[in-house]
């Protein structure tokens, strides 16, 4: 009937595993698969990963690709993987491919890699970030963002127009919401940072914070992720980490269902970053029942609302002072429980994919 019968897109799933794109890839591609019947799909990544993808559709083909990311031989490895009648290639990171010519879909889930820098290591990061945005500029039919401030923070750095960027927020699943009933995943009382550690995050602040106030609360400080990151030449937060290691714990990366617990039993969330492109952890916790203290910048304003309370993340006192404000004040706690849930609710996958799917639509219509 309509191109919409035939068209095959390629989808590059090799993020899968990483935490945050891993999680927007799982759950968004196969509900905008199913929003898209009749096309054809081609999955670029690891085979093993991508098979509970293959009933999703009628007709889906998978590539094995492990080519390194942020790497140039992605760049070969990838035109040379791409099957030559791609009517649209999805990419969910910046790092396009250079030399196909496939319409293109680009998810820029932040600018962190502009605006920030001088946290990359090397030039070589630095360098291959500006290209790859200088480029896809020129190329991208589309580009998804997942929040507001994120399109701002783009067309400031880069000058595309607004109409070639759309808002699909990110999300969670409707488990996130059921009642955790299984013990605690920890002892003691405790206040909980999920995320990776790399500079941006501000786990500094957040462990000098919980040192100015550790005599007074019983709480110990739980620190779920990667710790690959840690910024080891920062020997002040190292001491106090080595220091605190009684109440500092690193659990390195958990799966979801024990996410959940650590959300469902933490007294609070606490995440002060200097930059999120969305901040995923935050409707995660309020998902689970975990209030939420961030940072009054970047996404995180428009992602909580009014169901957050907010710190100022260049201000280690004031971290400190929100975290004693919501544990001494049980009204507001209740307050910001509820605020939680209802908001996360706001957010959903079904929503997100759907708007996805008729960005994909209309390039593929020629809008």
């Amino acid at each position: 009937m309509g191109s919409q019968h035939t068209d095959n897109i390629t989808i590059d799933l090799r993020m899968l595993h990483a935490s945050g794109i891993g999680t927007y890839l799982s759950n968004l591609v196969p509900l905008v698969m199913e929003r898209l019947p009749g096309c054809r799909f081609t999955l670029l990544g690891d085979p093993v990963e991508l098979e509970p993808f293959t009933g999703v559709a009628e007709q889906v083909d998978i590539i094995s690709c492990n080519s390194p990311i942020y790497s140039i031989s992605e760049q070969f490895a990838i035109c040379r993987l791409i099957p030559a009648d791609t009517a649209l290639y999805w990419s969910p990171h910046y790092n396009i491919p250079l030399f196909s010519k496939a319409k293109l879909l680009v998810t820029v889930h932040d600018v962190f890699h502009l605006t920030m820098a001088h946290y990359l290591k090397g030039l070589h990061q630095r360098l291959y970030a500006r290209y790859m945005f200088i480029t896809l500029m020129r190329k991208a039919s589309a580009i998804l963002c997942p929040s507001k401030y994120t399109v701002t923070e783009l067309i400031r750095m880069t000058g595309l127009r607004r109409d070639d960027i759309k808002v699909a927020y990110n999300a969670v699943d409707p488990a996130w919401f059921a009642i955790e009933r299984a013990s605690s995943p920890h002892q003691r009382p405790y206040l909980l940072f999920v995320g990776n550690v790399k500079p941006h995050k501000n786990l500094k602040g957040l462990i000098r914070a919980f040192d100015a106030i550790r005599e007074s609360i019983p709480h110990d400080l739980v620190i779920v992720g990667k710790k690959e990151g840690f910024i080891t030449a920062d020997e002040e937060t190292m001491a106090m980490a080595h220091r605190l290691t009684q109440r500092i714990v690193f659990t390195g990366y958990v799966a979801d269902s024990e996410l959940r617990r650590y959300f469902a039993h933490a007294d609070a969330l606490v995440l002060p970053s200097f930059y999120e492109g969305f901040g995923l952890p935050t409707i995660e916790a309020m998902a689970c029942g975990c209030p939420a203290i961030v940072s009054a910048c970047s996404s995180l304003p428009e992602v909580c609302g009014d169901a957050a309370l907010y710190c100022n993340p260049y201000d280690y006192k004031d971290i400190a002072a929100r975290i004693r404000e919501l544990l001494e004040d049980r009204t507001l706690r209740d307050e910001m429980i509820a605020k939680g849930r209802t908001r996360a609710k706001r957010f959903t996958w079904e929503s997100s994919a759907a708007t996805t799917a008729g960005v994909i639509s209309d390039i593929l219509a020629g809008g």
